[in-house]
């Protein structure tokens, strides 16, 4: 008979998560693994098979919990358009403001994992791919609303748009990992809502 896990399976995918989002996939361990999990590495391999598989699982984890929140914001039609996607940005730069070490932003684990892997890693590629995906119709939708009402007035197609303020938000990202401090981040947020 099997003896039963006695760890939160949960709390270890979350405790891996933040450890990849802080080092990157390379840079992390199976030691770093254990010691952010409290896990043996005879449970973290018997629980998640590899550090790839346990990389995957984290990733989507990440994806679920802050592109649903992304998309939440952005669906909410109780608030103007232009006020979804200042909510967004804000909470963008919030995110980057909270997430601080030695005065630098961890940035976004999709968009470190883009930088790191998507180019030589076929399955986090394609978690990045359709995750990026699920992020972009939502930011076509709220801007198409905004040109629709005349929040937004930029003569670009919605799809265009969407990919523009997506790149933004990667770029808050990495500026921020950069030591671009709040201010900064802000303005950047600011100038993108500005140009729609």
């Amino acid at each position: 008979m099997p003896r039963p896990r006695e760890f939160d399976e949960e709390q270890a995918l979350d405790a891996a998560m933040r450890t990849f989002w802080v080092n990157g996939y390379e840079a992390t361990s199976t030691e770093d693994l254990c010691r952010a999990t409290g896990l043996g590495r005879s449970s973290i391999y018997n629980t998640f098979g590899s550090k790839h598989e346990l990389f995957k699982r984290a990733l989507v984890r990440y994806t679920e919990l802050m592109t649903a929140n992304q998309v939440a914001m952005l669906e909410d039609e109780t608030r103007s358009p232009r006020q979804r996607l200042r909510d967004l940005l804000d909470g963008i730069v919030a995110g980057e403001a909270e997430n601080r070490r030695d005065e630098r932003g961890i940035g976004c684990l999709t968009v470190n994992t883009t930088v790191e892997l998507a180019g030589r890693d076929r399955e986090a590629a394609e978690l990045v791919d359709r995750d990026q995906r699920r992020r972009l119709d939502g930011l076509r939708a709220v801007i198409a609303a905004g040109l629709r009402n005349g929040e937004f007035r930029s003569g670009r197609d919605p799809v265009e748009l969407a990919r523009f303020v997506n790149a933004v938000i990667a770029g808050i990202r990495v500026a921020g990992q950069g030591g671009a401090d709040i201010p900064t981040l802000k303005a950047i947020a600011d100038t993108a809502l500005d140009a729609l």
